[in-house]
């Protein structure tokens, strides 16, 4: 993986573009975090936490990926919670979440920037 710094953000190359098959995830680690990538039918990215809130396994990227409503989601592959993948709330278990990464398409490649951590979050 190739990691650039653009605009005091440090992108990791995950993979390119044509590789992530719709509606299938693959996960990486960026800046030192397990984060799962996700590419849905339309062609929109999205990057959520690997690891499975609820089971602790990190397995997200092995999630089944579909729909609520207009909220593209993706379900544990363990206990099948299903996660929005726009804010990584859990949509069947209140107060449960995954966290949420920037993801894009630059030049074919797709690119995750690391998660932003309150100040003195380690």
């Amino acid at each position: 993986m190739d990691t650039t710094i653009n605009d005091d953000v440090r992108w990791t190359t995950v993979c390119a573009y044509p590789r992530l098959e719709p509606e299938r995830g693959v996960a990486a680690l960026v800046d030192g975090e397990q984060v799962a990538v996700f590419r849905t039918y339309d062609g929109q990215l999205f990057a959520i936490g690997q690891q499975d809130p609820i089971a602790g396994a990190y397995v997200m990227a092995r999630g089944i990926v579909g729909s609520r409503g207009e909220a593209p989601t993706v379900a544990s592959p363990l206990h099948k919670q299903v996660y929005d993948l726009r804010t990584g709330h859990c949509l069947d278990v209140p107060g449960v979440a995954v966290p949420t990464y920037r993801v894009r398409c630059r030049d074919g490649l797709v690119e995750v920037a690391p998660r932003r951590r309150p100040t003195g979050e380690s």
